[in-house]
């Protein structure tokens, strides 16, 4: 008889270690590490499935069957997928609890249940937090009343591949990975083990028996789902489903997507009746825009392949503390206090007694380079107490000497920018070209931070590399008369 052996695995990330340590080397969390007993090797995961070994191929004598994706009936979801579910495919989807995530798909399953025939097909949604009887009075609340929808209330993943062996449903769907537990492992169910080996059986039933699976995992309090970080690994896409718990609206984004584009949105908003889609986020982030209010400023970012018109606000007031406060909400603050080092270098700004808070309306969270000029320019509207047009949109990327750098798919943005009505846009000078289809809106290109800020404030002289930090000799009266000009500028 062999002897049982046991092992601390960490239930963050996922390490293994023969004793107990307080603090995981890998991810640094304390008191993660539980013990989980090791089981003895076991047949091959495929055992009790009547389909024979694939023998390999030459790519070119591969056919291609079954390209046509599954739709789920809800174009925001078709959308952030690459325009439906692919066969096979093994789907996470992650959120915070009570996010929506099980609302969401339970909606989808009407919808992938209508198959391209008149015929109806299956649809097993497997729950191990809910009794039937639950989701049922989900279901009629959702209007979900499909007979082609199926209910199974289990966590054995043995059971499991049993009545998904039999039924052979179209679409698969576990909620959630974390109650699910497998007789190869004796850990309990949420453990890393259990969760990693319970999505090899399940991505190994979804590769064999050509049926895609949707697979909801919570999410722990650092953001990431919960779990060994492989598991994201062994998936073809990572949906994540973003939004307060206070807020109508909800964002569903693809971090990882090996059959369309990553970092694509959808937008929902929460009704009494589930989700609503939202086609036209751009309108909508923009529907309660103040008029005639300084810092704030309209850019346009890409978020996958859709353009996003995005108000962002700034707020800059006199300081009482020997260090200043940068708080950033919906972009990085590190990047803020980069860009703010420039303004303040490269311009002459004196920021050193202000605050400075940057916010992205709508609970977005952007992280692309083509908002820096947008953050510069809402900075000093908002220090100078002066309103920016309110048809203009701003973009571009700003360099550590000043220089407004290109961005790409400026024609998306463009065309984004025109269809809802602005009728200027500053952007860099390498991306100045007339283009055929967009003549409704009016290019203006700069190089320089300073040749954007006199474009947008005519009536304030800004110069490079004006700063006050010599002050003896000849240059002392300049350096005085730019520091009175300067006291103006930011409303000393």
């Amino acid at each position: 008889m062999s002897k049982t052996k046991s092992a601390f695995a960490c239930q963050v990330c996922g390490y293994h270690t023969t004793k107990w340590l307080g603090c995981c080397p890998e991810c640094q969390g304390w008191n993660t590490l539980v013990e989980e007993i090791q089981a003895p090797a076991r047949p091959a995961r495929q055992q009790g499935m009547s389909v024979a070994a694939p023998m390999p191929l030459p790519l070119t004598e591969i056919r291609r069957e079954g390209e046509e994706r599954l739709l789920t009936g809800i174009g925001e979801l078709d959308r952030v997928l690459g325009g439906g579910l692919v066969r096979g495919s093994l789907v996470l989807i992650g959120g915070d609890p009570g996010i929506g995530k099980s609302t969401l798909i339970l909606q989808a399953t009407v919808g992938l249940s209508r198959g391209p025939t008149a015929e109806p097909q299956a649809v097993l949604y497997v729950s191990g937090e809910e009794s039937a009887m639950q989701l049922r009075m989900r279901g009629d609340r959702l209007g979900v009343n499909s007979a082609q929808v199926y209910i199974l209330t289990e966590t054995s993943m043995e059971l499991i591949r049993e009545h998904v062996t039999r039924l052979r449903p179209r679409v698969l769907v576990i909620d959630s990975i974390q109650t699910i537990f497998t007789a190869d492992v004796t850990s309990a169910p949420g453990s890393v083990s259990q969760v990693r080996e319970s999505t090899a059986h399940l991505m190994t039933l979804a590769k064999t028996l050509d049926v895609p699976i949707l697979i909801i995992g919570h999410v722990t309090k650092e953001g990431t789902i919960a779990g060994p970080r492989v598991l994201e690994h062994m998936v073809d896409t990572v949906l994540y489903f973003e939004g307060e718990r206070y807020h109508t609206y909800r964002i569903l984004r693809a971090v990882k997507n090996r059959f369309g584009p990553t970092n694509e949105i959808g937008m929902f908003e929460m009704r009494q009746h589930g989700f609503v889609e939202v086609t036209n986020p751009s309108e909508l982030l923009l529907a309660e825009r103040p008029q005639q209010a300084s810092g704030s400023v309209v850019v346009a970012s890409m978020e996958g392949t859709r353009p996003l018109l995005v108000e962002l606000q700034a707020l800059g007031s006199p300081s009482g503390l020997g260090m200043p406060r940068r708080v950033a909400n919906g972009v990085d603050p590190q990047r803020v206090a980069l860009l703010l080092a420039v303004l303040e270098k490269r311009l002459g700004l004196p920021l050193q007694h202000h605050d400075v808070y940057v916010n992205v309306v709508g609970g977005l969270s952007l992280a692309e380079p083509a908002l820096d000029l947008g953050i510069m320019v809402a900075v000093v509207s908002s220090l100078r107490d002066v309103a920016l047009d309110p048809q203009t949109v701003v973009l571009g990327e700003v360099g550590l000497t000043g220089e407004v750098r290109a961005v790409g798919q400026i024609e998306a943005r463009l065309r984004e920018a025109a269809r809802l009505g602005f009728r200027r846009c500053l952007l860099p000078q390498a991306n100045c070209q007339p283009m055929a289809d967009i003549v409704d809106i009016e290019l203006c290109g700069v190089r320089t931070v300073a040749e954007a800020l006199q474009v947008l404030f005519p009536h304030t002289a800004f110069a490079a590399d004006e700063h006050l930090d010599d002050e003896s000799g000849a240059d002392a009266a300049p350096a005085r008369e730019r520091g009175v000009r300067q006291a103006r500028l930011v409303g000393y």
